[in-house]
């Protein structure tokens, strides 16, 4: 009977298409000969259930909260609990940042995201001369334990979630958290957050990498065990796609690059005899939330079912839990335009709302500043608001899954899988993800995708509504229409000298001993977390730790991409 209807269809299809599409089309021509999504698949003019025919209910979709995930990690998702609303915040000194931190928590933010600034992310104290202009700038300057106890004052660190955006230096940050909650009597088992910790793609995409990818791989996996064994409540890894597709990779690339590392992460956490299947509920993903909304929906789709499947059939994971992908989305900041900077609000509803229909378990949103400076206090409340209208006025949020079924999107959605299944394998005969990295294939196919990209705006076949159509002239000649956040200059003269009195007021032999014992455990294999969080509290810097694991693991230098 199936196979008579489907017969039916494919005639009535054809009849359709001879008839009223080719009238309609004698009339009307479409505005261009092909329609495609950014990472270049390729859009029908119309999907049917002969789209979809090959997508099989059970094994493709499932229940949500059931395997392969692709309708959510939840079987009510958003009808028991809404998304974490986690906004984004760091900029100048503790205090200030801290003070933000507390403003968003007052408004309705339900989860508390951290960026830290160069310096910090690249371990350098703010004295060092490397960190000279940067201090403050594009996060909080956090150099030492007493910076740390400001960042996190009166914070109920029991009760919030705290994302750290930090790669490199992850160990001593996370380090640096749990010392505080240590000084303030608060249990590591009731601390629950994120530690990012996924350096492998800042070799990729991003930059703010210090060690060479084998010893990096090593201190994540420390990050790992640690956690494992005092924070049973933590994220030890937050494999990041969003900094692939902010450095110009397509979706289809975001996924797989990233999963390409979370394979890399797991393999080296196996290596280190640390159980997959463990390890595996303490990683969660952070995705990127872009303009083309059915794509970006599919994309989310997709990866959930892909990551499954990783799971079970590659590395033989039985628990259904540890197969599933949770992720934090953050819209696009490479989209928001300086030029007619109101309309990045409309952008970045589109984008949440993507978000939220692809199922994610956490969201920020970006300021529509972003493109002229770090977001303003109001900038970064109507971001808020946003998520807060998505979440109680539009309804998404009342059913399951709720775009599931459309034709286009489980056509589009298989379609992502496909993709993202061959870079894995593509990669695989690389040799794996740091042979990849190491021959410059990741790096390539990215600046290949962003060169695409640019080439269309310039040419126009893309159009950015404000940059290359729909200008205003004399409201570009006139500048920003809207309030920038302006770095007081003072900050980095003060928190040097705030970090020269902490100094003085050291005992330098404890500090001493404290690092010698980093350094001692970075040589002999032992885990780096113990020791570094003694170091911290004896009051060694960041940057001090960080120079006693350059010491042993040396600097990391690329090679040309070419």
């Amino acid at each position: 009977m199936s196979h008579r209807k489907d017969r039916t269809l494919a005639k009535l299809l054809e009849e359709w298409t001879e008839g009223p599409l080719r009238e309609s089309l004698s009339r009307l021509p479409e505005r261009q000969p092909r329609f495609e999504t950014d990472s270049g698949l390729v859009i029908e003019r119309l999907y049917t259930p002969l789209d979809v025919e090959a997508v099989a209910y059970t094994n493709d979709l499932g229940f949500p909260g059931a395997y392969p995930f692709t309708r959510g990690v939840q079987p009510t998702m958003y009808r028991s609990r809404f998304w974490t609303m986690r906004q984004y915040a760091g900029f100048g000194n503790a205090r200030e940042t801290n003070r933000r931190l507390r403003y968003l928590l007052g408004q309705g933010q339900t989860g508390l995201s951290v960026a830290f600034d160069l310096p910090t992310q690249m371990g350098y104290d703010s004295d060092h001369p490397m960190a000279q202009g940067e201090v403050g700038r594009v996060g909080v300057a956090i150099d030492t334990i007493e910076d740390m106890q400001e960042l996190l004052a009166d914070l109920p660190l029991d009760r919030v979630s705290t994302s750290m955006t930090i790669n490199a230096t992850a160990p001593i940050l996370l380090a640096l958290y749990v010392a505080v909650a240590r000084v303030r009597g608060v249990p590591l088992d009731r601390l629950s957050g994120t530690v990012q910790n996924d350096v492998l793609k800042e070799y990729i995409a991003r930059g703010t990498y210090i060690f060479p990818p084998a010893a990096s791989l090593r201190i994540a996996t420390d990050v790992f065990a640690y956690c494992r064994e005092n924070l049973p409540r933590w994220n030890a890894i937050s494999i990041s796609g969003y900094h692939i597709r902010e450095a110009g990779s397509t979706a289809v690339q975001e996924i797989a690059f990233a999963f390409a590392n979370g394979i890399a992460y797991l393999e080296a956490a196996r290596s280190a005899s640390l159980p997959v299947e463990e390890i595996a509920g303490q990683i969660s993903f952070f995705f990127n939330a872009h303009n083309n909304i059915l794509e970006e929906i599919a994309k989310f789709r997709a990866a959930r079912r892909v990551w499954a499947r990783i799971m079970k059939q590659r590395f033989k994971v039985k628990d259904e839990g540890a197969m599933q992908m949770r992720f934090h989305a953050q819209t696009a900041g490479s989209t928001l335009t300086a030029q007619q900077p109101e309309n990045n609000v409309a952008r970045v509803a589109l984008q949440a709302l993507a978000a939220v229909l692809g199922g994610a378990q956490s969201l920020h949103t970006n300021g529509m500043d972003e493109a002229l400076g770090l977001p303003t206090e109001r900038a970064a409340t109507v971001g808020l608001r946003t998520q807060q209208i998505l979440a109680h006025e539009s309804g998404v949020g009342d059913t399951v899954d709720p775009l599931g079924g459309s034709y286009f999107l489980e056509a589009l959605t298989s379609s992502i899988e496909e993709r993202v299944r061959a870079y894995l394998i593509r990669i695989d005969e690389l040799g794996g993800t740091i042979r990849g990295i190491e021959s410059g294939f990741q790096q390539k196919e990215i600046q290949e995708a962003a060169f695409r990209h640019q080439r269309q705006v310039d040419e126009g076949s893309r159009i950015i509504v404000g940059v290359n159509r729909f200008r205003n002239e004399d409201a570009e000649r006139r500048g920003p229409s809207i309030p920038i956040q302006q770095l007081d200059p003072r900050v980095e003269e003060e928190q040097r000298a705030r970090l020269l009195a902490f100094k003085q007021r050291r005992a330098p032999d404890a500090v001493e001993s404290a690092l010698a014992s980093v350094e001692g455990a970075a040589r002999s294999g032992s885990n780096l977390l113990p020791h570094i969080v003694r170091a911290v509290e004896a009051r060694a810097t960041l940057g001090e730790i960080s120079d006693r694991l350059r010491a042993v693991f040396g600097s990391y230098r690329p090679a040309a991409v070419v």
